[in-house]
């Protein structure tokens, strides 16, 4: 009889542990909505002396520099203390940025506690994403993963409206208490992760053999035991691709030379590129500015600015929650591109409606289309753009090298966060309406970059992935059949019945993660 990890194995395990990695994406989606709504509270103002919006705009954004750094580092820390571990130390770093954010009087001391829960946050999301897709089947790994960023939203929703709730509440309560909130999701993570199991493929490779057994028949479920024939035919694939790849025997300049595995450098940057392109599209400057641009772009008052970005986030939320249901039936390719198609088209309306704003038009009535194309935005991103960067990089990336390619990616996106929020509130003050062209332009972009470069990672198995670029693809990759066809390929199919073939008679049917 497999183990069982809190009371569950089979579909309940890969429950649990996508309630650990979605914990991760609301603590994630909380921090990155709460300071927006917090930076426009007028105690808060006066605490830090009414800090100017160049000023504003480092406080946010320097919270993106400690989740570089944070994401970086778990290149190095992330195989040797595993997923679970992992995310553990990152929270309690949050934690304890939290804790220095909420007891802040001064600027500089604000400014550490971003930067130390920024470290924690970038720890988390390199690692959360990875653990699931490492844990879950074929069929349901883009699921679990929207999962994940409906639950990313669900924070970000929850940030909205508990500062909302707290505006009413007397003195700096109204800014603390929410800061201070982050601290009950440390405390779930704490009751979850030290439960849970490390990533079968990052046991196999660091050698523990038993343990991965116990944990592949643990996910399996149905009676499955470490010696079942169909928990052996899937270590024997993983492995198989293992020792094919031998990226530990490399360096990391030997890879940037093209030395390595096939397309591993190739992966890596896709990979870290898709994760550029959910920063770039202006998401960031909505969700950590909604508040600041109701009130500052379109002259709407503190508690409508407030009401409407709440509301916004559940629009937002509500749209994540409906990519469940494309993400497999349509691949990672459709719904990146219509989505991208979407979200520039509404960037394009915004630009209309508040440069005809600037140029003498209606304000009230060009206010409306501007917050309702604001609100058809959040639905159009989060139908793809979203989830789609999130999930691809903990697919493409070669099998030893998926932490730190999980790991670059998140870097990207962290970077790439913290440029977008830091221009932020100066493009505002300084451009008008022509800001938001900007982002149109780069939404545009896109739809040919992910037609030309990237391949379809649904409906395959990761080994599949890495077994895609063993054949060493051209770059475009637009007229390759395995790589844009939606349904699995046969090839790959008869690989893993071969492979099935070749265990003792005792064999039987696998089901492939």
């Amino acid at each position: 009889m497999a183990r069982k990890y809190l009371g569950g194995s089979g579909e309940k395990l890969t429950i649990w542990i996508s309630i650990a990695a979605s914990t991760v994406l609301i603590f994630y989606g909380y921090d990155q909505g709460v300071f927006g709504n917090v930076i426009i509270n007028e105690n808060f103002l006066e605490t830090f002396g009414h800090p100017s919006a160049n000023m504003q705009g480092v406080m946010t954004s320097i919270y993106n520099i400690g989740c570089f750094i944070g994401a970086m580092s778990t290149i190095w820390t992330g195989d040797i203390l595993g997923r679970p571990r992992q995310i553990l130390i990152g929270s309690t770093v949050i934690a304890i940025g939290a804790i220095i954010q909420t007891a802040s009087y001064g600027v500089p001391q604000m400014m550490v506690g971003r930067i130390v829960a920024g470290l924690g946050t970038g720890m988390n999301t390199a690692t959360a994403g990875v653990w699931q897709a490492e844990t879950s089947k074929m069929r349901s790994r883009g699921k679990l993963v929207i999962i994940q960023m409906a639950n990313c939203i669900t924070g970000f929703s929850i940030s909205n409206w508990l500062t909302l709730a707290f505006s009413f509440a007397p003195r700096d309560v109204a800014w603390r208490f929410p800061l201070a909130f982050q601290i009950f999701f440390t405390l779930c993570i704490y009751a979850l992760c030290p439960f849970l199991p490390d990533s079968p493929r990052l046991l196999i490779r660091k050698g523990k053999h038993e343990e991965a057994f116990e944990v592949l028949a643990a996910l399996e479920g149905h009676g499955a035991t470490p010696d079942s024939p169909s928990v052996h035919a899937q270590f024997t694939i993983i492995k198989e691709i293992l020792d094919r790849e031998h990226v530990a025997t490399y360096t990391w300049w030997q890879l940037l030379r093209g030395q390595g595995p096939p397309g591993v450098l190739r992966r890596m940057i896709l990979g870290a590129w898709m994760q550029a392109m959910n920063q770039i599209s202006g998401i960031n400057v909505t969700s950590y500015y909604m508040s600041y641009i109701f009130i500052n772009a379109l002259g709407i008052s503190e508690l409508l600015s407030r009401i409407l970005a709440a509301a916004g986030s559940v629009d937002y939320l509500v749209f994540a929650c409906l990519a469940y249901f494309v993400i497999e039936r349509f691949g990672r390719r459709k719904v990146m591109m219509t989505s991208a198609a979407a979200c520039s088209t509404c960037w394009i309306v915004i630009s209309i409606a508040l440069g005809l704003s600037e140029k003498g038009g209606d304000e009230y009535k060009l206010g409306i289309v501007a917050v309702s194309f604001f609100f058809a935005f959040f639905a159009s991103f989060g139908m793809g753009v979203l989830g789609v960067p999130w999930l691809y990089p903990t697919e493409i990336n070669a099998l030893e090298m998926r932490t730190k390619g999980a790991s670059l990616a998140m870097a990207t996106n962290w970077i790439m966060n913290y440029m977008v929020v830091q221009v932020t509130l100066p493009g505002i003050d300084n451009l008008g309406y022509k800001f938001w062209i900007i982002w149109a332009v780069i939404c545009f972009a896109f739809i040919p970059i992910t037609y030309f470069f990237y391949p379809e990672t649904a409906n395959r198995t990761l080994e599949d992935i890495d077994r895609f670029f063993e054949t060493k693809p051209g770059i475009l990759i637009h007229r390759n059949k395995f790589a844009i066809q939606l349904s699995r390929p046969a090839l790959f199919i008869e690989e893993d019945e071969r492979i099935a073939a070749a265990q003792d008679e005792k064999k039987g049917p696998s089901s492939i993660t």
